[in-house]
C-alpha cells in the first residue's frame, strides 16, 4: 500500500521567499581516474577481478569528471577509526555549513544576529546535540534562535528541510536559514558489493544554505509535495554493518526513482496554477546518469533544461542532499528571467521523492 503525503502552498497573505542561495565544497578535489587508481591500489588484496573491472567502468564514466572530499588526502579515509570518522564528520560538516551560511547571508546584506531560525539536515553522520548547535555557536547566532536538526532523509532531504524552514518562518517571521550538509566520505566503505563500488564512484562532500524571509525577492515559494514508498525502502538506504554505515543501492533504482519523481511532480502541479510545459527551469538532484535519464523520461523534461543538473554532476558528483541547491544556484548563474517557474526535484532514501515549485521574482 502506498503512503502519500502532500503539503500545499502558503496561506493567503503569508508568502515566503528564498532570498539567496550559497554553496561550499572542500578544497581538495580528485578526478575520477585518480580516485579509481587509489581505490584499486589500496584494496588490491581483497577486490575480485570482476570488482576491478566494475571500478574501471563506473569511475571512468564520462558523466563525472571530479568530486570534492573533506580530507587532506583521500587515502586517509581508508584507515580512519570510527571515532576519527565521527570527529571528521563533525568538524567538516560545521566548517562547510558555516561557509555556505555566511555567503548566503552576505548576498542579501544580513548579519547572523538577524537570523532567528536554523534548520539543518544530514544523513551521512550522527551527533548529539546536532549540527545546528555547533553551527549556531560557530556563527554566533542568538541563544534565542530556534534550532532544528533533520536526519535520515537521504539525498532528498533539502526539500523536507525547506518545508520545515518555511513553516518556521510563518510562525516567527524574520529570517530563517535552511542548511543541507553531507560528508559522504565519512560513510566510506569498500568491498566487492556493487552498491559500495557504485557509491564510491558517485558521492562527494558539500553543503548549501538558503536564506528565507518574507520580502519579495529571489524566489517565491509557491507549493511543495512529497511521496514516500516504504515498500521500496531496501532499494536505497544506509544499513548498519559492524556498527558502521554501508550504502545500499538497487540496480532497479533508476526505474523506481523515475516513477516516484513523476508521481510527486503530478501531485505538485495538481495544486499549482501552471502546467508542466510552463516550467522554465528544472533543478534535479544529480542521482547519477541513469537516474537523471530515468527522471527526465518519466517526468517528461526536455533535455535542454537539464544543462545545470548535468554540469553539477560533472563537477561535483552526487553530494546527497545539498546537491539540488547547487543545481538551482548554477541555473541562477546562467540567468533566469523574472516570473519564470522552476521545480526543485530530489529523491532518495525511503524510497522518497520531493518537489517544490518556485517562481523567480
Amino acid at each position: 500500500m502506498r503512503n502519500e503525503a502532500v503539503t500545499g502552498g502558503q496561506p493567503p497573505g503569508a508568502k515566503a521567499y528564498v532570498a539567496s542561495i550559497a554553496s561550499a565544497v572542500p578544497r581538495f578535489s580528485a578526478c575520477q581516474r585518480f580516485a579509481a587508481d587509489l581505490v584499486r591500489d589500496h584494496f588490491k588484496e581483497t577486490l575480485t577481478p570482476r570488482s576491478v573491472g566494475l571500478i574501471r567502468a563506473t569511475f571512468e564514466h564520462p558523466s563525472i569528471e571530479k568530486r570534492h572530499f573533506a580530507v587532506d588526502h583521500p587515502a586517509r579515509i581508508f584507515n580512519e577509526s570510527q571515532d576519527e570518522r565521527v570527529e571528521r564528520f563533525t568538524r567538516e560538516s560545521v566548517n562547510l555549513a558555516a561557509q555556505a551560511v555566511t555567503q548566503a547571508l552576505e548576498k542579501v546584506g544580513l548579519s547572523v544576529q538577524e537570523v532567528n531560525g536554523l534548520v539543518v539536515n544530514t544523513c551521512t553522520g550522527y551527533i548529539c546535540p546536532g549540527i545546528s548547535t555547533y553551527l549556531a555557536q560557530r556563527l554566533g547566532l542568538s541563544p534565542r534562535a530556534r534550532l532544528y536538526d533533520l536526519v535520515g532523509s537521504g539525498c532528498g532531504g533539502a526539500i523536507p528541510n525547506l518545508q520545515v524552514a518555511e513553516s518556521m518562518l510563518r510562525m516567527t517571521g524574520g529570517v530563517v536559514v535552511s542548511v543541507a550538509v553531507e560528508i559522504c566520505s565519512a560513510a566510506f566503505q569498500m568491498g566487492n558489493d556493487l552498491s559500495l563500488i557504485l557509491s564510491n564512484a558517485l558521492f562527494g562532500d558539500g553543503a548549501a544554505a538558503a536564506v528565507l524571509w518574507e520580502k519579495p525577492s529571489g524566489f517565491e515559494l509557491h507549493s511543495s509535495a512529497g511521496r514516500h514508498v516504504p515498500e521500496q525502502r531496501e532499494a536505497i538506504r544506509f544499513v548498519h554493518k559492524g556498527g558502521q554505515l554501508h550504502n545500499q543501492l538497487s540496480t532497479d533504482l533508476p526505474k523506481l526513482v523515475g516513477k516516484a519523481a513523476a508521481d510527486v511532480v503530478d501531485d505538485l502541479l495538481a495544486m499549482s496554477p501552471v502546467s508542466k510545459d510552463e516550467i522554465g527551469g528544472w533543478a534535479l538532484h544529480t542521482g547519477g546518469e541513469k537516474v537523471i535519464n530515468a527522471v527526465r523520461d518519466q517526468v517528461g523534461i526536455p533535455e535542454e533544461l537539464l544543462r545545470a543538473t548535468r554540469r553539477v554532476l560533472s563537477q561535483y558528483g552526487n553530494m546527497s542532499s545539498p546537491t539540488v541547491w547547487f543545481v538551482l544556484d548554477e541555473m541562477l548563474q546562467e540567468g533566469m528571467p523574472s516570473g519564470q517557474w522552476c521545480v526543485l526535484l530530489a529523491y532518495g532514501a525511503g524510497l522518497s521523492a520531493h518537489a517544490c515549485l518556485l517562481r523567480k521574482v
